[in-house]
């Protein structure tokens, strides 16, 4: 069988159903190559194997094509944020490290829908579908940071949710775009994308008079431990250490 009587064949399947799916993923792997500014409408035809004219049965020029593979990319990004997050279990940090994780973990392993969804200049606003899938992404780092807000000291003022929000999404995507991507140029670290990031909102958070002390608190007892023979009062060390004997 020729090459054209296959391609006929393929164009006639995409006529009922598959063009719109082809198209998203020969954008998806030209995005991956080039970028989401490298490549043209007609190349994304040419990749899905129809011809230049097929592509506007479902999009209306390239950016619209652009728009949609942005849209799926933030209803994935919203899952994953939304299982990393799990309404804050088992407590709000612990949460809250999960999401930064999944945070690099989805620029790290879908390096094209992140590059559609952030640089690829299509603007949000422009597409009521787009722009409600971003805002339910967003809000899932929104809904950690009010109650990251809440756990503010008795007496300090407490931050604005939303400016938290902004604040640790630009950490976020600043890590992700220099460090966590799959690019080759990508600069080298002497620790991963991951520690990095904690390293910032730790210094964040402290900067805001939170608690950044992780560690456990000392088992409290209810008696006092037992002197060792060697702490004794004939030892030349006070009983109960060098602090003196307790009271």
């Amino acid at each position: 069988m020729s090459w054209r009587k296959e391609t006929r064949r393929a164009e006639r399947g995409y006529h009922h159903g598959n063009l719109k799916e082809a198209l998203l993923q020969a954008a998806l792997g030209l995005i991956a190559e080039k970028g989401a500014a490298g490549f043209t409408f007609a190349d994304a035809a040419r990749m899905a194997g129809v011809s230049a004219a097929a592509p506007y049965r479902h999009f209306r020029d390239r950016e619209e094509l652009l728009s949609s593979i942005a849209q799926r990319g933030f209803e994935q990004f919203e899952a994953r944020l939304t299982a990393a997050w799990d309404d804050g279990r088992p407590d709000t940090v612990t949460a809250f490290e999960r999401v930064g994780r999944a945070y690099l973990a989805f620029a790290r392993e879908e390096p094209a829908f992140y590059n559609a969804m952030f640089e690829s200049g299509v603007p949000v606003d422009a597409n009521p579908a787009l722009q409600a899938a971003s805002e339910r992404a967003f809000n899932i780092i929104r809904a950690a940071a009010e109650r990251l807000a809440a756990l503010a000291p008795p007496g300090m003022p407490r931050p604005p949710a939303m400016m938290m929000a902004l604040h640790i999404w630009s950490m976020a995507h600043g890590v992700a775009s220099l460090f966590s991507r799959g690019d080759a140029a990508r600069r080298k670290l002497p620790m991963s994308p991951d520690e990095l990031l904690e390293a910032e909102v730790l210094i964040y958070l402290r900067g805001l008079g939170f608690p950044t002390d992780r560690r456990p608190p000392p088992p409290k007892s209810a008696e006092p431990p037992p002197v060792p023979p060697e702490a004794s009062s004939g030892s030349g060390v006070p009983a109960g250490g060098p602090w003196g004997k307790p009271k």
